[in-house]
């Protein structure tokens, strides 16, 4: 059996459901999975649906061309379609910070995230060396004021050299032009922490630790001209006390950043999230 993921948003009215899974199961195919959700305040309908067809050669390409016509069109959809079989190649952009990038690659080697990595870039040398015992390309591309448009040229040929689908930002300490992220709308990923924009700066550990916080956390979210306000994917809180040091702080910020980084990872690949309005719906 071939399987495939459809992504599906359009307005919100009767029959969307039933229409949809009558049209799979009489093009011969078989829905094993649907979850939808429905913004009654913007009267947005959402679906994620798994199917099942039989290894025909041109079954998919014939439920596509049908599916537009005669179904997408009527509800006035707006859709995707999946191949599960086929990993998205994955991009990775570092500075300094290794946590991240550690995190991402051990599971990767794990067999954890579907995907491949074909190419590793970063503004500083330092992760070559964790590049290389990965066994993954490493790019060094350093980035100032005056040369940054330059870079980010090289950058993006680099990417589409590699064929790269999707780019993460395993703390990345550079910020991407407008002009760079319209090139990857929703499909660049970031992570931060949670204290923006209450402690931005170099060191907000060291402002939350001065103002003695209870929680703290880590945001990852798709990457938009506007600075850390992008579609958010995942985030995730921890406690912390007054018996924590400003080293505990840290430690235990660069955990959490690296579970809700690979977390956002997974539900990108796995085809999960639809963006809308700046908003982000992620399905289970």
């Amino acid at each position: 059996m071939k399987k495939i993921i459809l992504l599906i948003h359009c307005p919100d009215q009767q029959g969307i459901i039933a229409k949809v899974t009558n049209f799979i199961a009489q093009n011969n195919g078989n829905t094993v999975y649907l979850e939808q959700h429905v913004d009654t305040d913007e009267g947005a309908f959402f679906m994620r649906l798994e199917c099942e067809f039989e290894k025909k050669t041109d079954a998919i390409e014939i439920f596509k061309t049908r599916f537009a016509n005669e179904i997408a069109s009527e509800f006035k959809m707006e859709w995707q379609l999946f191949d599960p079989a086929i990993k998205p190649k994955m991009g990775i952009f570092v500075s300094k910070y290794s946590h991240c990038l550690y995190d991402i690659l051990g599971r990767y080697a794990a067999g954890e995230l579907g995907v491949e990595i074909p190419v590793i870039i970063s503004n500083h040398n330092d992760m070559e060396v964790v590049a290389k015992s990965f066994n993954i390309p490493f790019k060094h591309i350093p980035v100032t004021k005056t040369t940054k448009a330059a870079a980010e040229t090289e950058q993006i040929k680099t990417l589409t050299d590699y064929g790269v689908d999707f780019v993460v930002l395993a703390r990345y300490m550079q910020i991407l032009s407008a002009d760079f992220v319209d090139q990857f709308t929703h499909r660049v990923i970031n992570i931060h922490h949670s204290f923006l924009p209450a402690f931005p700066g170099a060191k907000p550990y060291h402002s939350a630790h001065q103002r003695g916080v209870k929680i703290i956390g880590a945001t990852s979210h798709y990457v938009t001209s506007d600075l850390d306000e992008g579609p958010i994917i995942e985030q995730e809180v921890v406690n912390v006390s007054h018996t924590h040091s400003i080293q505990d702080f840290i430690a235990k910020g660069r955990d959490v950043e690296k579970i809700v980084l690979s977390r956002a990872i997974k539900h990108h690949v796995d085809r999960k999230v639809l963006v809308y309005n700046n908003k982000t719906v992620v399905f289970d």
